[in-house]
């Protein structure tokens, strides 16, 4: 039976499910979620990172990295860690840079958290001749903290769901999949009656209002486990810098929006990164944290635009103008504020208060 045959069986039995439970399942049901199942990165499958767009992003995260652990004192032991690694694109291309440090890669001991069987096997093939190994872990609680942590976390907020609520002209009511008489999904209202903390927001009738308590547990953990380590975590995502109303919720097949109800499990579904939600959860749970800034300004405080005229004099050098020109294309689409420069924003969850995270020192 299709997910969205079983997810129509299962809300006409226990009634609407929350846009939350209904993007998990679609993301993650061990049958037919779609990163269970059939992730498809890439500019031939439905969605693409930046790491996929240029190498310029996972090499300037590698020597991020690199810089780092010279601000932790170098330390004989790092634990390089990866939430959510994709493809493996990011993680090969940061360890090719890193290169440049072989103290760095001797140091380092290389974690990936994937809970997807198809990305953990297209990032052992990505990885199976880097010059560091990695090892695969469950979730973040199962990173050890017996050595200081540089962890990285590119687009996986976005895939920590949001439940969504709707201020109505009779108070709030939260929006949920339900199901028709014949078998189909459907968004509907179900109003609140209480046990609801309402947003601190000047929100006006008919607006949404998304609230992620996996994004905030996230940010709790992430603080966790730099405490208890020292280290840094850079989280790279789209999403808001404060706090607003708005209905984020998308699903991209073939790098088209499509109707997230319409083939759940076959498409990738996603909310924005909710940023004051995470950074506030951190410091709650004793880390120390960056503001978000723009993925532009970022890449630029950490030099994409010489590693760009580095790469586009070889590709000169060599008489392959038209590569030149690809790499201009490749700088714009992440760094200009009309690409992925300022919807894309980063920030950094770290401890001791005194480490100095590199991109973030004004």
């Amino acid at each position: 039976m299709a997910l969205k045959d079983r997810l129509a069986r299962e809300i006409a039995l226990t009634g609407p499910m929350t846009v939350a439970d209904y993007v998990n399942r679609c993301l993650h049901d061990p049958q037919d979620g779609y990163y269970a199942t059939r992730p498809a990165i890439g500019a031939t499958g439905d969605f693409i990172t930046a790491p996929m767009i240029s190498q310029m992003f996972g090499e300037l995260i590698g020597l991020w990295a690199v810089e780092m652990w010279h601000r932790l004192g170098a330390p004989e032991r790092v634990r390089l860690v990866e939430v959510g690694p994709g493809d493996g694109t990011l993680m090969a291309d940061a360890l090719r840079a890193a290169r440049l440090e072989p103290a760095f890669q001797e140091a380092v001991d290389l974690v990936l958290i994937e809970p997807s069987p198809p990305l953990r096997q297209a990032q052992a093939r990505m990885l199976g001749e880097s010059d560091v190994h990695p090892r695969w872990v469950s979730a973040l609680d199962r990173v050890e903290t017996d050595a200081p942590v540089i962890l990285i976390a590119n687009e996986v907020l976005d895939c920590l769901p949001a439940r969504q609520f709707v201020k109505t002209d009779d108070g709030w009511a939260e929006r949920r999949v339900g199901v028709t008489d014949d078998g189909e999904l459907h968004f509907g209202l179900v109003k609140i009656s209480g046990g609801f903390k309402r947003p601190a927001l000047d929100v006006a009738p008919g607006q949404t209002v998304e609230m992620s308590d996996q994004q905030a547990a996230f940010g709790r953990d992430v603080a966790a486990l730099v405490k208890a380590a020292s280290g840094a975590a850079l989280l790279v995502d789209y999403g808001r810098a404060r706090a607003e109303a708005g209905d984020t919720l998308q699903a991209l097949r073939r790098h088209q929006k499509v109707d997230p109800l319409a083939t759940p499990g076959e498409a990738d579904v996603t909310q924005w990164a909710d940023f004051p939600t995470v950074l506030e959860a951190a410091v709650r749970a004793g880390g120390d944290v960056t503001g978000a800034i723009g993925q532009g300004e970022f890449l630029t405080l950490l030099g994409i635009e010489h590693r760009a005229a580095r790469l586009k004099a070889g590709v000169t050098e060599a008489g392959r103008a038209d590569a030149a020109a690809v790499i201009d294309r490749q700088l714009n689409r992440l760094v200009a504020p009309d690409q992925m420069g300022t919807l894309f924003k980063a920030c950094a969850i770290f401890f001791p208060s005194t480490l100095v995270v590199p991109g973030f020192e004004a």
